[in-house]
């Protein structure tokens, strides 16, 4: 068994480097060693999430198309091995162990301050180890049919999806992570194993270890375990996405659920998609300067609406970008929905139109760079936003050079593209007494 290549990465301005190792048949290794850190962390994930419903493997035409929520499914499964349950085993050896799908990947992960090499090993075999019976097939519907009920009477949750839904009229980002009650119910052994063959198959994943670690110690540990499985070359997984139209599906949805107070979410489909690798990263970091100047705790429009009581401190706002769809959401609890929404609009319009001082650029830039680089003493920052840029074609250490590179003039154009009021929706949760 090969290594087919090995390099480091480095960044001189927060002074880390990753030492990165290839694995025969295409096995990305990454260690962050971290001196003086009594914690590990490790993660191991693949490039298979909810909207990865309909793909085939390059050399074989069959398309398969798959029910929502087998992503979610799969990881679920996975920690139910032949011999019990991985998370008693974890917790035998005294690490914390988790995972988690989104929309593009599903990761899972460990920590621990002892017995590092055998929790390592075990989160590599078991994820290498499926183990699915018609039986526990079929008693693991059961349990996730409770958890997809138990997100529907969340009024976040409901709030999120429903302005997706909105947003989005094919994409199937529209959809539950998890499926539906009925879609998970079409899922079994045949369909998890050949969506586990094609996208648990060591090119399409990652592994990432963050640490006091020697790498080659990491790195030899993970080959001697690919070297006792019979790994043949995978080709390129190719994902198949309906063609989705530039208009939003609907401008509002309202729904009435148990809460305190109403939610408003208010959201903007971004039509400017198809960016890779530094493109994509630039794009979020603009995106995320725009929200920041316009909607910061800092800044003078948070502070009216504040006052006026239209918003509390749980207001937010995300900028979420993949290559094949991107959307801006703001948004939280509030007393008025309606005069939030048109309140957030009228802040938007009037500041595209007398747009935004050099210093107030020049202050969120610095703010922004000094959170990140602050965040490096994380190791779970450090790990989970690794694999994530990585799966994008984004190297994390990126961030310092794009945001440095960052002109006034990128910031004014990312700020009329990112708010197209043709192209918004909004989301709201009122009480069912109100």
């Amino acid at each position: 068994m090969a290594v087919i290549s090995e390099r480091l990465l480095k960044n001189d301005t927060i002074q880390e480097k990753v030492h990165v190792a290839t694995l025969y048949p295409g096995l990305e290794v990454f260690v962050f060693p971290k001196k003086g850190y009594n914690k590990k962390y490790a993660s191991f994930a693949t490039q298979f999430g909810s909207i990865d419903n309909s793909f085939y493997v390059e050399g074989n035409k069959n398309l398969l198309e798959v029910p929502d929520g087998v992503a979610h499914f799969l990881e679920h499964k996975l920690f139910e091995g032949e011999k019990g349950n991985v998370f008693d085993e974890f917790a035998r050896k005294g690490a914390s162990a988790n995972a988690y799908t989104n929309f593009t990947m599903t990761n899972y992960l460990f920590s621990s301050t002892d017995n590092f090499e055998d929790c390592f090993d075990l989160l590599i075999n078991f994820v290498q180890d499926p183990y699915f019976t018609a039986e526990s097939v079929e008693k693991e519907k059961g349990i996730i049919a409770q958890e997809i009920r138990m997100y529907e009477d969340n009024p976040g949750w409901r709030l999120f999806f429903n302005l997706l839904g909105c947003l989005y009229s094919v994409h199937p980002v529209r959809k539950d992570i998890a499926g539906t009650v009925e879609s998970i119910m079409d899922i079994d052994e045949e369909i998890l194993y050949k969506c586990y063959r094609t996208f648990y198959h060591p090119s399409n994943m990652a592994l990432f270890v963050v640490g006091d670690l020697e790498p080659e110690r990491v790195i030899h540990q993970v080959m001697e375990n690919l070297e006792h499985r019979d790994y043949q070359p995978l080709g390129e997984i190719k994902r198949i996405y309906p063609e989705e139209p530039q208009a939003v599906r609907d401008k509002c949805v309202r729904e009435k659920m148990e809460v305190y107070q109403p939610l408003l979410s208010l959201g903007f489909k971004d039509r400017n998609v198809g960016f890779t690798g530094r493109d994509l990263f630039k794009k979020e970091l603009a995106s995320e300067l725009v929200l920041e100047m316009l909607f910061g705790k800092s800044t003078e429009t948070y502070n009216r609406l504040y006052e006026e009581g239209l918003i509390n401190d749980q207001f937010g706002t995300s900028f979420v970008a993949e290559k094949d769809y991107a959307y801006t959401m703001m948004g939280g609890e509030t007393p008025d929905p309606d005069k939030l929404y048109q309140a957030l609009l009228d802040s938007i319009t009037q500041y595209i139109q007398k747009g935004f001082k050099e210093e107030d650029f020049e202050r969120q830039r610095r703010k922004m760079l000094g959170e990140f680089l602050r965040n490096f003493n994380s190791l779970e920052f450090i790990a989970n936003n690794f694999l994530y840029y990585h799966f994008r074609e984004n190297n994390l250490f990126d961030f310092v050079s794009l945001l440095q590179e960052m002109k006034a003039e990128d910031i004014h154009l990312r700020l009329r593209e990112l708010f197209d009021k043709d192209y918004h929706s909004c989301s709201i949760i009122t009480s069912n007494g109100g």
